[in-house]
C-alpha cells in the first residue's frame, strides 16, 4: 500500500536496525533498496531506533499510546505498523505480520 495523498493518506517508512541487523546500510542505500524490490515509494526517514534508551521520541510515544500485545512497550520486529488518524487524534498498533491490505477498513474509516 502506497500514499493516497488526496484522500489524506501518507505512509511513512523508518528503517530501523535493531532487528536482526537487516538494515545495516545507510539511508540511501536502504532507500534503493526498498525500491528496487519492494516498489516502495513512500517516504524513507532517516534510520531510527525504536526500543531501548536511545529509541526516537516519535516511537516512544507511539508506543505508549498503543501499546503492544499484552501491554507490551516494545517493538518486537520490523514492520510494526501504526495507524495515526489526522492531528494524531487516535493511534492504532498493528503486528508485523499483519498485511498492509488488511488495514483497508480501518483506513477507510479515517479517510
Amino acid at each position: 500500500m502506497d500514499s493516497v495523498p488526496g484522500q489524506g493518506l501518507v505512509v511513512l517508512g523508518f528503517p530501523c536496525d535493531q532487528f536482526g541487523g537487516q538494515e545495516p546500510g545507510d539511508e540511501a542505500q536502504i532507500a534503493t533498496f526498498c525500491e528496487r524490490n519492494y516498489g516502495v515509494s513512500f517516504p524513507l526517514f532517516a534510520k531510527v531506533n525504536v526500543n531501548g534508551g536511545d529509541a526516537h521520541p516519535l516511537f516512544i510515544a507511539l508506543k505508549k499510546r498503543a501499546p503492544g500485545l499484552l501491554g507490551s512497550k516494545a517493538i518486537k520486529w520490523n514492520f510494526t505498523k501504526f495507524l495515526i488518524a489526522d492531528e494524531g487524534r487516535s493511534v492504532e498498533r498493528f503486528a508485523t505480520r499483519t498485511k498492509p491490505e488488511a488495514l483497508a477498513t480501518q483506513i477507510e474509516a479515517y479517510l
